[in-house]
Formats: structure tokens, C-alpha cells, sequence
């Protein structure tokens, strides 16, 4: 046995493991399946969703859903890929965490029917809080293009932090965005704060107004 085979690191000690099945409050996040793919396309078919994704180009059909979902499915990528689904395992959208250049980044999207509603910080701050668990010492990456705040502010409420900013190619624009990039470092996840219930007036105002994310 050689110097080198006894110095050579485990490398399966640096991976997270197989894609888990997680369920939160709402939602279960599960490892895709082949059966997605209209789903998919059907939420990536809309141009307000992918021109926030660099690597989606459109139009986007079920065939670019099937090309993708083939290497995601065949259980040899180190990647995390869950399905954001509803109770009733409906495909609403997707949440990942997948190594790029030896880094951990994060990537997410959601069917324009359901944003507003809490969705997307909920399923991201599930599948970060899960990885951290695996992988106690990793930071995540992520990014977002500059004329998207509402993501922007998602992960900074969960802890992440801008680290710089550059264009990059937009697929979807076919151009190039302005974009920054975060880190959560280890040990920065901020618990989710989950606003409780309304509880009823006895006089309601005249005017209401509402926002969300």
C-alpha cells in the first residue's frame, strides 16, 4: 500500500448523502421523478419564471424537462433536487442544493400560481436546514439577479450575505443580468419566522391593503 492510498481522503465523508424525502409545515420536498416532466415544463413554460433562472432557456417544453430530469434521476449525481410539493404530491416547484466547481450552490423556483404565500421560504429554509445537518461545516452559495429583491430578501432573512456582484447569461433573456452573489456560512441559518394566524376584527377597516413575498 502506498504513501499516497493511505493519505487520500474519504471523499464520500464530504458528500451529504442521498437526496432525502422532507416534509415541513405545508409542503414535502421530495427527490424528483421522470413522472415531473410535465409539471415541469408547465411551470417553465412561463417567461415571468424563467427570467429569473440563468441556465433555463425558453421556450422551455417537456423534452428540456425530460433532459434534465434524466441525470437527476439516475441517482449518480452527489446533488440534493427536490420536487416542492403540495399534500397532494402536486410538482409546484424545485429546490436544489448542487455542487458546482468543488462549492455547494443553492437554486430554487416556484409556479407563478403559488408565489406570495410563503412557499419558496419555506422549502428553502427546510432543505438548508436538513443539509447543514449533513454537512455541519459547509457554506452554501447562491445568487440572484439584481432586479429580483424579493429573492434577494428570502435569503437574507434565512442568513445569507452578499459577497460581490458581475453579470452573468441569462438563457431565458439571452443576455447578460446583473447579479449577486451570496453565502451562508456555517452555523448562520436564521430560524424562519412564521407569521401567526389573523385573528378576526370585530370592525374591519375601510381600506385594506396587502403585501407578501
Amino acid at each position: 500500500m502506498s504513501t499516497s492510498a493511505l493519505q487520500r481522503p474519504d471523499t464520500r465523508s464530504m458528500m451529504p448523502g442521498p437526496a432525502p424525502v422532507i416534509p415541513t409545515t405545508r409542503l414535502t420536498l421530495r427527490p424528483h421523478r421522470l413522472s415531473d416532466a410535465p409539471a415541469i415544463a408547465e411551470s417553465l413554460s412561463d417567461f415571468a419564471v424563467t427570467r429569473m433562472l440563468s441556465r433555463v432557456p425558453a421556450p422551455f417544453d417537456r423534452q428540456d424537462a425530460l433532459d434534465w430530469l434524466m441525470p437527476v434521476t439516475s441517482g449518480t449525481l452527489p446533488d440534493w433536487s427536490l420536487a416542492i410539493t403540495g399534500k397532494d404530491d402536486v410538482h409546484i416547484g424545485t429546490v436544489s442544493i448542487e455542487l458546482r466547481h468543488g462549492r455547494w450552490h443553492l437554486g430554487y423556483w416556484l409556479n407563478r400560481y403559488y408565489w406570495r404565500r410563503g412557499y419558496m421560504s419555506e422549502a428553502v429554509a427546510a432543505i438548508i436546514e436538513r443539509f447543514s445537518r449533513r454537512m455541519p461545516e459547509t457554506p452554501v452559495h447562491s445568487g440572484v439577479f439584481a432586479d429580483n429583491p424579493a429573492s434577494l430578501r428570502l435569503q437574507e432573512k434565512l442568513g445569507f450575505r452578499m459577497t460581490g456582484c458581475g453579470e452573468i447569461y441569462c438563457f431565458a433573456r439571452n443576455t447578460m443580468v446583473s447579479h449577486i452573489e451570496t453565502v451562508l456560512q456555517p452555523g448562520a441559518l436564521q430560524p424562519r419566522k412564521v407569521a401567526p394566524p389573523a385573528r378576526r376584527r370585530l370592525r374591519q377597516s375601510p381600506i385594506s391593503t396587502h403585501t407578501g413575498k
